[in-house]
Formats: C-alpha cells, sequence, structure tokens
C-alpha cells in the first residue's frame, strides 16, 4: 500500500478566495459557536424545569416530567428538522430565524432535558433540612432554592455537567444537516471537492478531541473550585 500523506491539501484554494485551512478554522468557529450557544440555552431552561420537578406542586413537576420526556425521548435530529420546517409553518415569524439560530433551539432544548435529571438529582440529593432551615429563616421557597438550594446542587453535579458539556460539542454536528457550515460539513464538502478524505477527517477529528478534551479540563478545574468537602462528589 503505497498511500502518500498530503497535508498541504488545507493550502489550496477553495476557489472562493481563502484556503482550505482557513475554512477549517471558520467552521470551527460556527461548531464552537453552536455548542456555546446551545449550552447556554440547555442551562437555563434545564436548571428551571430540574427546580420545579423538585417542588410541591403536583402540577409544575407535571410539567418539568412532560418536558424532559418530550425533548429526550424525540432523537435530535428529528428534533432539528422539526425546529426547521414543521415549527416555521406553524409559526411564521420563526420562518425568518436563521439556520443557526434554529440549531442552537433544537440542540439546547434537547441537552436542556440532560441538564434537568442532572439538577433533579442534585437538589435531591441534599438533605431536607436545608430547606428547612431557609424557611425557618424565614425566607420564601423561591428565595430558599435561589440562595441555598441550588448554589449547593451545582456544586455536586458539576462532574455529570461535564459529560453533557462534552456531548452538546459532539452533537452539534447535526447542523449539518440544515447547511450551517461547521466542521461536519466542511468535512464533507472538503472531501468532495480535494479526495484528501482521510487528512479532511483526521484533522476534524482531533478539532474534536482538542475541544471536547479543553473543556474536560476546564470542567475540572471549575469542580475543584467550587468542591464542598464532605459533600456527594465533593471531597474523599
Amino acid at each position: 500500500m503505497n498511500f502518500r500523506w498530503e497535508w498541504e491539501v488545507f493550502l489550496r484554494d477553495t476557489g472562493g478566495g481563502r484556503t482550505y485551512l482557513e475554512w477549517l478554522m471558520s467552521a470551527w468557529g460556527w461548531t464552537l459557536s453552536v455548542a456555546a450557544c446551545a449550552w447556554v440555552v440547555a442551562l437555563v431552561f434545564g436548571s428551571v424545569i430540574g427546580t420545579i420537578r423538585t417542588t410541591p406542586s403536583p402540577w409544575l413537576v407535571r410539567i418539568g416530567n412532560a418536558w424532559v420526556e418530550l425533548f429526550r425521548n424525540i432523537p435530535l435530529l428529528v428534533q432539528l428538522f422539526l425546529w426547521y420546517h414543521v415549527i416555521p409553518a406553524m409559526i411564521p415569524v420563526m420562518k425568518d430565524l436563521p439556520s443557526f439560530v434554529l440549531v442552537v433551539l433544537a440542540l439546547g432544548f434537547f441537552t436542556s432535558a440532560r441538564v434537568a435529571e442532572q439538577v433533579r438529582a442534585g437538589i435531591q440529593s441534599l438533605s431536607q433540612g436545608q430547606r428547612n432551615a431557609g424557611l425557618a429563616m424565614g425566607l420564601t421557597l423561591p428565595q430558599t432554592y435561589f440562595h441555598v438550594l441550588l448554589p449547593m446542587a451545582f456544586r455536586i453535579v458539576v462532574p455529570p455537567l461535564t459529560s453533557e458539556a462534552m456531548n452538546i460539542i459532539k452533537n452539534s454536528s447535526v447542523a449539518f444537516a440544515v447547511s450551517v457550515a461547521e466542521l461536519t460539513m466542511f468535512a464533507m464538502q472538503a472531501q468532495e471537492e480535494t479526495s484528501r478524505g482521510i487528512e479532511v477527517y483526521l484533522a476534524v477529528t482531533s478539532l474534536y478531541m482538542i475541544t471536547a478534551m479543553t473543556i474536560n479540563r476546564i470542567m475540572a478545574f471549575v469542580e475543584v473550585r467550587v468542591r464542598v468537602p464532605g459533600m456527594i462528589g465533593g471531597g474523599h
């Protein structure tokens, strides 16, 4: 087998005034942008849904459970197509939204169901005494959640949230299906144009790995900084 590496393929002109390396870096930027924005959506909605699933209100718990079951049990790609094809047809104002926004919403809501499970588990792992202590001090239930329970719960669930943060990078690859120019779309088009699939896919795979490993190290640092000795997942 006389295979010859041709990494100089990334220095070729794409025909659009930039090299394949510049296109690769741009695609990496789109992947990071999709993942970062979707992660913000997931954290916000996941935190709210996870919290209301631990409240004494049965109807809030039902709403939270319905949210989790809906977004957790429908494949991500199907959800993306629903956001791209179906929902804009039902809500005309959404037809003007760019594909990037629709991908962020689809990936964010999908991940929010998983984040909600982690937040719920974190809150329920705390002793009932912490909630009672907050209420005994004169805090309302929302204030008790905000000032007492959630800060402790988030410290506990940093490790599982690390996995979700890494997953969102990998799941961002579905954006190619609606023509967002991220890494997977770059790989498919560049391989087709250059016929150098090995180099192209190795480069893209390396960027995915670098991104995921960087997130892992950042979250590990955060875990150490917020660790509470003696708490679950905290200190041994």
